[in-house]
């Protein structure tokens, strides 16, 4: 009979799997709705859209944001930019006042207080029945929010869509393996989008109707986390969210493990805090895959993961206490004609076929992601980036974040 730990561990490994065919089934079901458009769309009206531009000590990057936003294909008179510098201690400001010359940009200047107070006195001026946010360390597209609106003119329900965020300028192998990662993302997210279980609209360039601010309140400080937060409230409240797969904005990714850590562990440390928040919702009937299907998958992964890690720290402890003992009895005995894993007591075949079928079932996902974004398929080596670099990091910023959660510890900062 399996002990217990088999038993979890064969659980989490069959709820980790029926996650990815879920997201397979829904792929198989709505693929043909997947369009990737090519090229300018007209729409039949150009509603007035605002962008909102927050910024903190971004003066390398935030001149080339606001180009991009210049460059829409989009009328100049319809698209209003709001530049909000929050507190930089750079020379953000000075690179903001050089766009002053262009009528529809507005820039405002505030103490430091963070994203969200940022976005919020972008939100006091705005005055279209459109908005949207973009990072100012990110660029759009040129027909990013054209494609975006075209959304919005189809379906009257929808109250906010989100684009694909493409990590460029790819040079380390921490970056490859992110590269992958948003590949993952973009076809993980127009996934959740079919089953209406998106859980977090992302700050580059996700655009909301303003009703949703003016019935559900303004941003909230959300754990540093405000784009998660708005989306579960909306969720909350049934306001449908869309992903618009071939509305694409361009991001630079941490190009440092130190980097990279400091951005995850402010994520997790959302995600989690931003489920406690939500935990009512969870398995609540009225609220579809959101309640049954996104947010269990948050957890079962949170769950699967800590498990999997503490078993191996448990059986690596085993074996060195085992191997202590035996010298501490007999000595040093070192025998080469043994194997340091008997496959003979090892059920293999479960073993090896479950996760064969798991790790193909992401790499299709990764590939099919980078087809919405390329339109070609092919497999890339960041794929294998992918693995190895958050198969080693990913578990430091989970149990620091759990950490932090349990123990109240400092919350993480952006930077």
């Amino acid at each position: 009979m399996n002990s217990v730990g088999d038993i979890v561990f064969y659980i989490l490994t069959f709820l980790s799997v029926y996650v990815q065919v879920f997201f397979l089934i829904t792929f198989l079901d709505n693929r043909k709705k997947i369009v990737i458009r090519h090229g300018p769309i007209e729409l039949l009206k150009y509603p007035r859209v605002t962008i909102i531009v927050p910024a903190w000590n971004e003066e390398a990057t935030i001149y080339k944001t606001v180009r991009s936003l210049l460059d829409l294909n989009y009328p100049e008179d319809r698209v209003e930019i709001f530049l909000i510098d929050d507190g930089s201690t750079d020379k953000t400001w000075n690179t903001m006042e050089k766009f002053t010359k262009y009528p529809n940009i507005r820039i405002f200047h505030k103490e430091n207080g963070g994203k969200y107070t940022a976005l919020n006195l972008g939100l006091e001026n705005v005055e279209t029945d459109y908005l949207g946010c973009l990072d100012a360390d990110s660029t759009a597209d040129p027909e990013s929010l054209v494609r975006i609106m075209s959304y919005f003119e189809k379906d009257s329900n929808i109250m906010a869509v989100a684009p694909s965020i493409i990590a460029v300028n790819s040079v380390s192998f921490i970056q490859k393996a992110q590269e992958a990662e948003y590949h993952l993302a973009v076809y993980l997210k127009k996934m959740l989008g079919f089953m209406g279980g998106i859980h977090v609209t992302p700050g580059p360039l996700t655009v909301f109707r303003k009703k949703v601010f003016d019935d559900l309140g303004p941003y909230r400080h959300a754990h540093n986390t405000e784009d998660m937060e708005i989306a579960y409230r909306m969720q909350k409240n049934h306001y449908k969210i869309e992903q618009c797969n071939d509305a694409y904005v361009y991001t630079n990714t941490p190009p440092t493990v130190k980097k990279l850590y400091k951005q995850r562990l402010r994520w997790i440390y959302g995600s989690i805090n931003n489920m406690i928040d939500y935990r009512k919702l969870i398995f609540k009937k009225g609220y579809g895959d959101f309640s049954f299907f996104t947010l269990p998958m948050i957890l079962i992964s949170l769950i699967a993961v800590c498990y999997l890690i503490g078993k191996m720290v448990y059986n690596l402890g085993s074996f060195l206490i085992s191997k202590f003992i035996e010298y501490q009895t007999i000595g040093m005995n070192i025998d080469f004609n043994k194997h340091f894993i008997d496959p003979y007591f090892i059920n293999t075949q479960s073993i090896f076929f479950i996760s064969f079928v798991l790790y193909f079932l992401i790499v299709f996902s990764v590939i099919f992601g980078r087809k919405m974004v390329e339109n070609k398929i092919s497999f890339s080596p960041n794929i294998i980036y992918y693995f190895i670099i958050f198969t080693i990091l990913g578990p430091f910023w989970l149990f620091k974040a759990i950490y932090n959660t349990i123990f109240f510890r400092k919350k993480p900062a952006w930077r």
